[in-house]
């Protein structure tokens, strides 16, 4: 894929979905600035792994939900690079509850990782990426942010809206030259799956139209496709990376 910007900051990528993100985009020339809150030691080995392969990265660390960290972090990105040409917001967190059971605190403490924090992130990247008049922004959603779950009440307001939100920030964003897309991803396939009982995920394939979770390179690929000249002309879109279990 060809990619006109230098550099990327990936949101919660020392593992997971996040790590194979960054790997992918490194792949394809960008430097990758990977992003731990508290993974220290495997957001390292990730930026290990990207230098071994002939790729280029830095390791940056600071929590998502508060909005002074994320803006300075942005800042010392700049000020190392002298500019963001792209943003992957994908760190998140999960406090799976019925709702009745569920505390006003339980409920906010989702909403400001996940929603808050990626307000954040695409409101300061479209501060830095609106003087070169080009960036792109690529928001993890959730199927679940379409579809809704029981005990998950709070993670699927979240990602739910982060959709609606990409959506209105392409908006904003158009004239300026950058782009705000959106992937929801159904199951895949990562170290919280893999320790599931062979019964539980049988139960999730026979759901799923391809019978199969998907893989952590399969969202990356997108992820990067969205973000590439390859896209130049896609904003505000939602990519399911699902299998075909929610088409609609």
């Amino acid at each position: 894929m060809v990619f006109s910007g230098n550099n990327v900051l990936v949101t919660g990528s020392s593992r997971g979905i996040g790590a194979e993100i960054a790997k992918t985009l490194a792949g394809f020339g960008l430097k990758v600035w990977v992003h731990y809150r508290s993974g220290a030691v495997q957001a390292d080995a990730v930026k290990e792994e990207i230098e071994a392969a002939g790729g280029k990265a830095a390791v940056i660390g600071f929590d998502v939900s508060d909005e002074a960290a994320f803006v300075d972090a942005i800042k010392t990105i700049i000020d190392s690079d002298g500019e963001l040409s792209y943003l992957v917001n994908n760190a998140g967190i999960t406090n799976d509850k019925l709702a009745m059971r569920m505390k006003t605190d339980d409920f906010m403490s989702v909403i400001n990782a996940n929603l808050t924090s990626c307000f954040v992130g695409c409101r300061e990247s479209m501060k830095v990426m609106r003087k070169k008049k080009f960036g792109s922004v690529v928001n993890i959603s959730s199927i679940i942010g379409e579809t809704g779950n029981a005990g998950q009440t709070n993670y699927a307001a979240s990602k739910g809206g982060v959709i609606a939100m990409t959506k209105s920030f392409a908006i904003e964003a158009a004239t300026s030259g950058i782009r705000y897309n959106s992937i929801t991803p159904g199951f895949i396939s990562t170290e919280m799956t893999e320790v599931l009982v062979d019964e539980i995920k049988d139960g999730i394939n026979a759901k799923i139209p391809m019978q199969r979770m998907g893989k952590a390179s399969e969202v990356a690929e997108a992820t990067a496709f969205l973000l590439s000249d390859h896209a130049s002309y896609i904003t505000g879109e939602t990519l399911k990376v699902n299998g075909g279990m929610n088409m609609a």
